[in-house]
């Protein structure tokens, strides 16, 4: 929950601040569905269903990082911004590649 809230909180100061919409939005809906899918893994049917949600989040992850990447090279995000958040994205992708590799299943 903690990365999702600093997605919107990144995402209010890029649309106020920075008066950009676009990468923001994409960055709002990647981020935030980390979180979501999570949560869907926690409440799975089946250990199958709660690795397949947790593939999710690894891929939404993934994207989250690409548009972190883009909104700083694009100079919307500062050096400090960017390397705040990114490490916690990258975090994120180092424990959902830890669950996905002990699940048992192949990629």
């Amino acid at each position: 929950m903690d990365f999702a809230v600093d997605i919107v909180n990144m995402y209010k100061h890029l649309c106020e601040d920075k008066k950009e919409y676009v990468l923001s939005k994409q960055l709002l809906r990647s981020g935030t569905s980390i979180g979501a899918n999570l949560v869907e893994a926690q409440n799975g049917i089946s250990h199958r269903d709660f690795v397949a949600k947790i593939y999710i989040a690894l891929k939404e992850c993934a994207e989250t990082g690409y548009w972190l990447k883009l909104l700083y090279r694009t100079d919307y995000l500062t050096k400090s911004e960017y390397d705040d958040i990114n490490d916690k994205c990258q975090e994120l992708n180092k424990i959902f590649n830890s669950i996905t590799k002990n699940s048992g299943h192949k990629n």
